[in-house]
């Protein structure tokens, strides 16, 4: 048991070999959509999902497609790789490959399209959590207090909640809230009074509106760091990414496959907690159940210890230092 849990730290210097050997057949696994985002942690995820040629699996957060293109890569004739999206956006980055359909859908439906596609089990999910380069670097979607935008959010522009109702529409109580929760901003009443007292004279269009008034009241030295709690919260509720994680990792345990693995990065304590708890407890609120005896009924077992970027990966990809990497198998 012990070797075979042990296999990613002890073996990642010769899967890098080994990956290095399959892109050079596959060159586009690599490049294309590298400027949309550069995928985080490729090869430790890679080995994590252990991936078999004839396997089928499932990219939760598409994007670029870099991680898509890297399970490609692995897989034989037989094998099939599912790719999900929200964004209009990320279908540019579509490979043409007979081996890939892409769901244009939020991830919490991957039990009602897996089930459309009579796809009973998966080999292995993958999803990654965090927001892509493409998102950050877009100003007009409005993700980032570097540029002045309008105040949007929506990962999927069809959706009719955006930053700007929320700012402006959200009781002040109920912004206080989300700053808490979301964001973890100690000042969140704060936050949420300035807010209110501002919109009262006129409604807060832009990013850089939200980001001129909030920046004198919060921390001296961590005006950068608030604001992105701000700016995250606010992404957090436009998105409805709690509820979201939570049902696609309820869908995760049930459509794995014995053996099958999950695969996550997350990038806040929010998402991480939840992902340690469905495979802690099998349940993202991590109440534990136990059978007659106090064994776990978890459906899943955790594969390795919890894996953060090498110091390499963070100078050359600063976006990916928050990231962290948990990886679980169906038992």
């Amino acid at each position: 048991m012990k070797n075979k849990f042990g296999f990613i730290n002890r073996n990642i210097k010769t899967f890098s070999y080994l990956y290095s050997q399959i892109v050079e057949d596959v060159p586009d696994c690599t490049k294309m959509s590298y400027n949309y985002h550069t995928p985080v942690m490729l090869q430790e995820t890679l080995a994590g999902l252990g991936i078999k040629p004839d396997g089928v699996y499932a990219d939760l957060t598409f994007g670029g497609g870099g991680h898509s293109r890297a399970i490609l890569a692995g897989l034989g004739t037989k094998g099939h790789l599912y790719g999900f999206d929200q964004d209009l956006a990320a279908e540019k980055n579509v490979p043409q490959d007979d081996r890939f359909t892409f769901v244009r859908s939020n991830f919490r439906y991957v039990g009602n399209w897996m089930q459309y596609y009579g796809v009973e089990q998966l080999d292995g999910i993958l999803a990654d959590l965090g927001v892509s380069s493409h998102h950050l670097d877009e100003a007009e979607r409005g993700f980032s207090f570097r540029f002045d935008a309008p105040l949007d959010m929506r990962m999927n522009q069809r959706a009719g909640l955006t930053a700007h109702r929320v700012v402006n529409e959200y009781t002040e109580e109920q912004l206080a809230d989300i700053f808490y929760l979301y964001g973890e901003l100690k000042q969140s009443r704060r936050v949420a009074a300035t807010i209110a007292k501002a919109r009262s004279t006129a409604p807060i269009e832009t990013t850089g509106q939200l980001a001129e008034m909030l920046t004198p009241i919060l921390g001296f030295g961590r005006e950068k760091k608030d604001l992105a709690r701000v700016f995250q919260a606010l992404r957090i509720e436009v998105n409805g990414e709690m509820k979201a994680l939570r049902q696609m990792l309820h869908s995760a345990t049930q459509l794995l496959a014995p053996g099958g693995r999950l695969v996550v990065l997350t990038y806040h304590s929010l998402e991480d907690r939840m992902v340690k708890n469905i495979i802690r407890s099998g349940n993202p609120e991590g109440n534990a159940s136990q059978d007659i005896y106090g064994n776990s009924l978890s459906p899943l077992r955790s594969v390795g210890k919890m894996q953060v970027p090498s110091t390499e990966e963070q100078k050359g990809n600063p976006r990916s230092r928050s990231a962290k990497l948990r990886i679980a198998e169906k038992i």
